[in-house]
């Protein structure tokens, strides 16, 4: 697919967001340092509204934030939920003293990122609560709807959730009214053509010319059927009779009703999609409260579209119709939208960020029996380099089971971690060279990745005595505290198809050569991970958007193992002195 992208996609989030704040300046403020911003007229004295995920949506997440809506939104990199810090941050804020409240898709890397920041916020003293969407349907069954996905619906949610925060209840009651529009939304997609993230060559998924699938998630997650292209009756009917059993619709009932393009299919055909829905509700005597047809949440140049809708009583009527006011949704009217003051001008500016190559110097020629700061420092710079090469071959694997994002991910988190190392010489720490790799990775990747593998980093050296040489013992003695904060973060166990499965053994490893050199015990664990690794294709997927896939994923290796081997291998190839030119 085409791509109107500048030479470096790594920036792809923060170009694409400092030209929506510059030309909105009106209305939003951006967060200093992160790829978050604030409604500037978002009201005083009241729960304040967080949304969020991951970007490439558009517009969703960031054009539901303004005037009766979210107060704050914090935006991830393409297809990755935003990291724990920047969630933070976006809380703290528009934080009023009432409360914040966190509202966004129930998927596993979102869930894990948006609790921790809860974590976060409450150690500072903020009361937190969220509401998860799962409006997708067709992602879970009934009985298991805390594992569905969140998908246009979130439109219906977030709406009447701004204006609960507006009429001013505390906390606990706006969740209350949150919580019961987030249960009487159900929502089913169906996809066309597939799309493709920034950075890939390759799309998320395939389908044939003539194919559709029904079901199938914005990030490509596999559906419920695929089959030949039909008729947009046909289709309509199929997806009709889908949410008629799932809500258990009635005559005379009352519903509002989103019909959703995923991006690349043309409002003429959206309306056809209405055109056919509104007449089976009408025959079936469902009667429409309110109809939009729009693209609010997509999914780059996806061919297809939702259909969604929200039972209506009279307390859901009320907030559903509160006036609100964004540059992409709006109801009603409302004073004193634009609130931004003369003086209150700034540039939003991206910087370049340089991705220089240096020489990977070494304390000495032939094999090291430890790290010093310096070698450390050099190591991790060389692992990032190693890693950020092979951002296709990540990509590739990823694909096949994911959403493809994971060899943008680790270019990204790579990418900040050799620019702030390479502002770290003459560091004598080693555990402090490691940490500050964690936080680098942690605030920069989104999606689970980003706590994860800034775990891998910093989890270890958190807390640790200063040390400035490290030998393979200590190395080991970290790398297991790291994995225990993995485990205990992302709960993932040998055999569920994570990276757990080749850091685990890589641990064990190095625990069973202790007392070794610090090259024979990195050898013994760059040979576990691999095996690990290759162990991945003969499991299910427990987490992550190959859950779905069930028996279709073996066969296939796990990416975020993959890239733990990587970075053992490249620990390995710095102390052999066997660097890749």
């Amino acid at each position: 697919m085409k791509k109107i992208l500048n030479s470096d996609v790594s920036n792809v989030v923060d170009e694409m967001l400092l030209g929506y704040l510059t030309a909105y300046r009106n209305f939003y403020r951006k967060v200093d340092g992160y790829n978050a911003f604030t409604y500037r007229g978002h009201r005083k004295n009241k729960v304040a509204l967080v949304i969020g995920g991951g970007s490439g949506h558009e517009p969703m997440f960031s054009g539901f934030c303004g005037a009766g809506l979210a107060d704050a939104v914090a935006c991830g990199n393409v297809c990755a939920s935003p990291n724990p810090q920047l969630v933070k941050e976006a809380g703290m804020a528009v934080d009023q003293g009432r409360g914040v409240l966190f509202v966004y898709g129930c998927y596993a890397r979102d869930n894990l990122n948006f609790d921790m920041a809860e974590e976060l916020l409450q150690a500072e003293g903020i009361k937190t609560a969220h509401v998860r969407i799962w409006d997708d349907l067709a992602s879970a069954p009934k009985e298991r709807i805390s594992d569905r996905r969140g998908i246009a619906g979130d439109v219906f949610v977030i709406k009447v959730a701004g204006a609960a925060c507006d009429a001013g209840f505390d906390l606990e009651e706006v969740v209350r009214i949150t919580e019961k529009a987030r249960d009487h939304v159900s929502s089913i997609g169906i996809a066309t053509l597939p799309c493709t993230l920034p950075g890939n060559e390759k799309p998320t998924f395939e389908l044939a010319d003539d194919e559709m699938e029904y079901g199938m998630g914005i990030h490509g997650e596999p559906g419920i059927e695929r089959t030949k292209m039909a008729p947009a009756e046909v289709i309509v009917g199929r997806m009709y009779a889908e949410l008629k059993k799932e809500m258990d619709l009635k005559a005379e009932e009352e519903i509002a009703v989103l019909v959703n393009g995923l991006g690349s299919t043309p409002l003429l055909e959206l309306n056809i999609v209405y055109y056919d829905l509104y007449k089976l509700l009408c025959r079936d005597g469902v009667k429409v409260y309110d109809a939009d047809i729009k693209c609010y949440c997509t999914s780059q140049e996806m061919g297809g579209f939702s259909i969604s809708f929200m039972r209506m009583d009279e307390e859901l009527k009320k907030y559903y119709d509160a006036p609100c006011f964004s540059p992409f949704y709006a109801k009603g009217s409302v004073d004193g939208a634009v609130t931004r003051a003369a003086e209150e001008e700034e540039e939003l500016i991206l910087e370049d960020e340089d991705t220089v190559e240096i020489e990977i110097n070494r304390s000495k020629e032939g094999v090291l029996e430890s790290l010093n700061g310096e070698d450390t420092r050099n190591m991790l710079i060389y692992i990032a380099d190693k890693v950020m090469k092979k951002k296709g071959y990540l990509t590739e694997i990823d694909s096949a089971i994911g959403d493809g994002d994971h060899g943008i991910g680790m270019y990204g988190g790579m990418k900040k971690v050799k620019k702030k190392l390479l502002t770290m010489t003459g560091e004598e720490n080693v555990y402090k060279l490691f940490e500050e790799a964690g936080i680098q990775m942690l605030n920069s990747m989104g999606g689970a990745s980003g706590v994860i593998f800034g775990s891998l980093y910093l989890a270890g050296a958190e807390g640790m005595e200063a040390r400035s040489e490290i030998n393979g013992d200590d190395l080991a003695r970290m790398e297991r505290k790291s994995l225990a904060a993995i485990q205990e973060r992302g709960k993932a166990q040998a055999g569920d198809k994570t990276m757990v499965d080749a850091l685990l053994p890589a641990v064990e490893a190095l625990e069973k050569n202790a007392g070794k050199s610090l090259l024979e015990m990195l050898k013994a664990a760059e040979e576990a991970a691999w095996q690990g690794v290759e162990d991945t294709k003969k499991y299910t997927a427990k987490f992550g958007r190959a859950k779905s896939l069930l028996e279709r994923a073996i066969g296939h290796q796990d990416a975020g193992a993959t890239s733990v081997w990587l970075i053992l291998q490249g620990m390995r190839e710095f102390v052999e002195n066997q660097l890749e030119a």
